[in-house]
């Protein structure tokens, strides 16, 4: 079945250079700077967003193709952390050494001369090994504390700097999950939050010093190629999670909270005793799927990303389409305006969706998300492995909206980073 007709309202803006000329598998702008750092081959290639050209490249590290890579948050200024995930079962973890010891921010904006690229390089500190086969996805905690690895051999690691300053790279393994009865395709984090007490560190489920799954979504009729937290909530709500999957559907999950939530002694999160049975059961969640995007795809959805700023949602996949989509705040029922309160119930997960189904079973589309663009044909003939939303630093962004300005970058199997401004 094709998608539905839509407006396309993405223009596509000069790609990054050079071509790469080999898949590439996902790019992963920096928390704060104007890089973007693209997994491909067995290296990844660190672009600059102000010069849209390469600025650095993480090379023999690796045995087989990088499939993921993530940027350690909160360093210090003009120190950059890279972690990459590899086919070859292990996780390196990198820093970057610029023997010039210029102004990062600086260097990041302007050409470099010949010279300056044989000053910087990045060096392969720690590989991380234990799983036993391919590392699908990497994933830092909002802090940098943990890092997440997942793998095709069903297993989630936990691995935690020990180290006693952000350069003694000394890392331990605290926890093996093993819930999973198929291969673990990506791991997500979710954002810092201390409402409810619901401050701990969750990643699809996790607790400090023992980590305990405490809910299973249900309802995808596919693979799961991917998860995502909600980047920035809407009030005072849990942050929702995204989910997308190889039955062409993107679904919303909402955490079903009690009225009052008693809020749990903060000693015992961190107690190294383990976490007592009744606590165990304190921790067992309720979620529930509260949207399913409209149907846009006709294969796989590889990839999706949920914009912290504007809170639009992008896919995309084996069919080579980008989606767009964006979340309305008035709900219409039969052409009468919905009440406020009505809205409200529908927007917070209050009223009954049926988990995301109908009752033949089929996906309901919900009413609050709107397809507003579909652009075909994205990289040509090619899949599209991955799309996230950045900020804009080129020279084709006013200046005044330089590092506020949102734009896409596709990664697909043509080599080709492209970005795409969003009209």
């Amino acid at each position: 079945m094709a998608p539905p007709e839509s407006a396309n309202l993405l223009v596509a803006l000069p790609p990054f250079k050079p071509d790469l000329y080999q898949r590439a598998w996902q790019s992963i702008p920096h928390p704060t700077l104007p890089l973007l750092a693209t997994a491909h081959q067995k290296s990844v290639t660190v672009f600059s967003l102000s010069t849209l050209s390469a600025h650095s490249a993480l090379t023999n590290g690796h045995d087989r193709s990088v499939r993921s890579t993530t940027w350690k948050p909160n360093l210090s200024p003009h120190k950059l952390c890279l972690v990459t995930g590899s086919f070859d079962s292990t996780a390196g973890l990198w820093r970057w050494n610029d023997e010039a010891k210029g102004e990062l921010e600086v260097d990041v904006t302007e050409e470099d001369s010949d010279d300056d690229k044989k000053e910087k390089e990045w060096d392969l500190i720690v590989i991380l090994d234990g799983q036993d086969s391919e590392v699908k996805s990497v994933s830092f905690s909002p802090t940098g504390q943990f890092l997440a690895t997942c793998s095709r051999d069903k297993s989630v690691w936990i691995w935690e700097d020990v180290g006693t300053n952000e350069e003694d790279d000394e890392w331990e393994t605290v926890a093996v999950l093993s819930e999973h009865e198929g291969d673990v395709k990506a791991v997500a984090w979710c954002p810092e939050t201390n409402r409810s007490g619901r401050g701990r560190p969750y990643m699809a489920g996790g607790i400090r010093a023992e980590w305990v799954c405490v809910a299973v979504l249900e309802g995808h009729e596919g693979t799961v190629w991917g998860v995502q937290w909600e980047p920035k909530p809407r009030g005072e709500k849990f942050p929702r999670i995204l989910t997308w999957s190889a039955d062409r559907t993107l679904r919303i999950w909402t955490l079903k909270e009690e009225e009052e939530e008693e809020e749990a002694p903060q000693h015992a999160w961190g107690s190294l005793g383990g976490i007592p049975n009744t606590m165990r059961r304190a921790l067992k969640e309720e979620w529930e799927c509260t949207a399913v995007l409209p149907t846009a795809h006709t294969r796989d959805i590889y990839s999706a990303s949920w914009s912290p700023e504007s809170g639009m949602v992008a896919s995309t996949g084996s069919d080579g389409i980008i989606a767009v989509y964006r979340e309305e705040e008035d709900i219409a029922t039969n052409g009468v305006q919905a009440t406020d309160d009505e809205a409200a119930a529908e927007l917070d997960g209050d009223v009954h969706m049926t988990n995301g189904h109908t009752q033949n079973n089929k996906p309901q589309e919900s009413r609050k998300w709107k397809l507003i663009s579909t652009t075909p044909n994205a990289h040509g003939a090619y899949e599209v492995n991955h799309i996230t939303w950045c900020k804009r630093y080129d020279q084709g962004c006013a200046p005044e909206k330089r590092g506020i300005e949102e734009m896409l970058v596709s990664t697909g199997d043509d080599g080709i980073v492209r970005p795409w401004q969003i009209l």
